[in-house]
């Protein structure tokens, strides 16, 4: 029905009819709203842990990502090396157009510009003739010594595990795929055995080096803490990461129970622990806990997309206000910074206090009541951060290898990809690469740059 019938031409049984009608189709539309509201909001990467990528990407306009681009390089440029190996210096010694001959002192500097190029990489190989004998007084047999780091054994350096370990493990590169390039690029031959060879010896050395960035952890005031999911021998498996701004270490395990954080941490009680909501996080042997906010602000997004128009919103804005002050406490006066505070946690006491009417609202209030003290914990100390993003970070390259490699097939291959990983994170945080680092543990190089 579109429109009304005129009302005064019906007789009482119209009538009826026409109401049961309405009152049948009210029924209906009734019925749709409440299916509606009862719709739970999509998940995306804005309002929960969904990873971007697993998100809807629009479509980007073309013309104006071009324009950007052209604006951001227009004065960009190649900055040139300070230290060449060579420097060409081109002078006329005549005019090209009449031939008078001219000096250098006729002459100004018009371009100057690089030209690099790589040389060719051949591995070096040393043949190593060792003669032994009989000794014609004592009888006795004998070798004679051999240099240092000539001894027999594998015919592949450090240099070689070194790269060969940062390719497979820094750039996800298959055994298949780095034995072509070794070859291509090197002239190396190694066949994926040999290269299944230099990794497990790689794992049995960075043992040492490894206990000793556990050690460094377990004597850490502050300790950030996360896990992902892993793939071991076909089996689902867990990989935890304990880390601050000095150290992170990397374990893969079966388990993703609270028993992983106690072999993790020993007997050791850090200060201040940092994490999600997790069960077997919140059961943390530390002293005091700060939960992350990020994943609290995708929360409070989500009930705000819900519906949520009264308790989310408010939240979510003192949250967002309480990780500014604490990226610009540095630059504010010690009463400026404390004043803020008292407003924030006046505002969290107050939005506690609400009564939000919606389901998704009465969710996080209840929640928040219960941690109201572990979330406005960085607020006393500027060195606790309000986000666990670092150990996020940390374990993406983890997710990205995951999803390449599709998996580990052996429980050392696990560990060893764990002891890499805690090797580079640790330090990328002391400003050192990847390759310099495992070069620097597995050659005679080895300092004591893990202890800080």
């Amino acid at each position: 029905m579109t429109e009304l019938p005129p009302l005064d031409g019906l007789n009482n049984e119209e009538k009826d009819a026409l109401i049961r009608g309405l009152w049948q189709e009210l029924q209906t539309l009734r019925a749709e709203v409440e299916k509606l509201q009862q719709k739970r909001v999509k998940k995306t990467s804005r309002n929960s842990s969904l990873p971007p990528a697993q998100g809807f990407k629009p479509n980007q306009n073309r013309s104006e990502s071009a324009t950007t681009a052209s604006v951001r390089h227009r004065d960009g440029g190649r900055p040139l090396t300070p230290h060449p190996h060579q420097v060409v210096v081109a002078q006329a010694q005549s005019c090209p157009h009449c031939q008078t001959p001219v000096t250098a002192a006729d002459q100004q500097l018009t371009g100057c510009y690089e030209r690099i190029e790589l040389p060719r990489v051949e591995p070096i190989i040393t043949r190593v003739e060792r003669y032994g004998g009989t000794c014609p007084h004592c009888q006795q047999c004998y070798e004679s010594p051999v240099p240092v780091g000539l001894e027999p054994g594998s015919p592949f350096g450090p240099r070689i595990a070194s790269l060969v370990t940062y390719l497979r493990y820094s750039h996800a590169v298959s055994y298949q795929r780095l034995r072509h390039l070794l070859a291509e690029l090197y002239g190396l031959t190694l066949s994926e055995g040999a290269i299944a060879n230099l990794l497990r010896r790689t794992h049995a050395q960075l043992s040492a080096p490894i206990a000793q960035i556990q050690q460094r952890v377990r004597q850490s005031r502050l300790v950030c803490s996360d896990e992902t999911g892993a793939r071991v021998e076909g089996k689902n498996q867990w990989e935890w990461v304990f880390q601050n701004d000095q150290v992170c270490l990397h374990v893969i395990r079966p388990s993703r129970s609270k028993a992983v954080i106690d072999e993790v941490m020993a007997e050791h009680r850090p200060q201040v622990w940092v994490s999600d909501l997790f069960s077997a996080q919140k059961a943390h042997p530390a002293e005091q806990w700060q939960v992350c906010l990020a994943h609290q602000l995708r929360d409070c997004q989500y009930a705000i997309d819900a519906g949520d128009d009264y308790f989310a919103p408010r939240m979510k804005r003192l949250l967002l206000r309480a990780i500014a002050l604490q990226r610009r406490r540095h630059r504010l006066a010690a009463s400026t910074v404390q004043q803020y505070c008292s407003r924030l946690r006046s505002g969290l006491r107050e939005i506690l206090n609400l009564q939000p009417q919606h389901e998704d609202g009465q969710r996080l209030l209840k929640r928040y009541q219960q941690i109201r003290a572990h979330l406005l914990l960085f607020l006393e100390d500027e060195t606790v951060p309000p986000t666990n993003n670092s150990s996020e970070q940390a374990l993406r390259w983890s997710v990205v290898f995951r999803k390449v490699t599709h998996g580990f097939r052996s429980d050392w291959g696990a560990e060893l990809f764990a002891q890499v990983r805690s090797l580079i994170n640790t330090a990328q945080r002391q400003g050192i690469s990847a390759l310099e680092a495992i070069a620097r543990t597995l050659t005679s190089k080895q300092a004591n740059w893990l202890l800080g």
